[in-house]
């Protein structure tokens, strides 16, 4: 058994975190004293470990509760979850990176991209370029990129920037040198 304040030290959380998880029933203690104190089972502990890597994955409590109230909750229903977030952080990271090339047009002077890790079209075809690549060899890599990994490739091209219709027709042009 484990007291509530050595279990939050062991992950990093606070007392009153514990406390609210309690409120919650997400985890409860196993055990109190005669003096009320809460302690805690391996049991307990193990729950709150998925409790706090599920947080890590930015999981609401509310659905973390529901897969582990589940007595036999099914690699489905967890897999499921996990792709729900997957997909919001996908569309989080594009309204991301769109506030971002916003926040650098309205920077002024040159060279602001730098403090944004921003990498833009033309740094990106300069670096190409430096190593080597020609047009064609630049577009066989986007055909590559295309065919193996189409969701990375869009999601690639929209950080550099680039307008909707320019990334569809690198695109296009990408599936029909993939196929032909």
């Amino acid at each position: 058994m484990q007291p509530i304040s050595a279990l939050a030290r062991q992950f990093g959380l606070s007392r009153s975190t514990l406390l609210y998880y309690d409120r919650l029933d997400l985890v409860r203690p196993t055990y109190r004293t005669t003096a009320g104190y809460r302690l805690y089972s391996t049991d307990e502990k193990t729950r709150l470990k998925k409790i706090c890597r599920y947080r890590q994955a930015g999981l609401s409590l509310a659905v973390i509760k529901r897969l582990l109230d589940d007595d036999r909750p099914s690699r489905t229903r967890i897999t499921s979850a996990l792709h729900k977030r997957l997909t919001e952080l996908n569309h989080e990271i594009a309204t991301l990176r769109r506030q971002q090339q916003v926040v650098l047009s309205l920077l002024p002077g040159q060279g602001q991209d730098r403090l944004a890790r921003a990498m833009t079209k033309e740094k990106w075809v300069a670096l190409l370029r430096s190593i080597g690549l020609s047009q064609a060899e630049r577009t066989r890599w986007h055909a590559t990129f295309e065919k193996q990994a189409p969701l990375a490739h869009q999601d690639f091209l929209e950080s550099l920037g680039l307008p909707e219709t320019e990334i569809r027709h690198i695109r296009a042009r990408s599936v029909r040198l993939a196929k032909g």
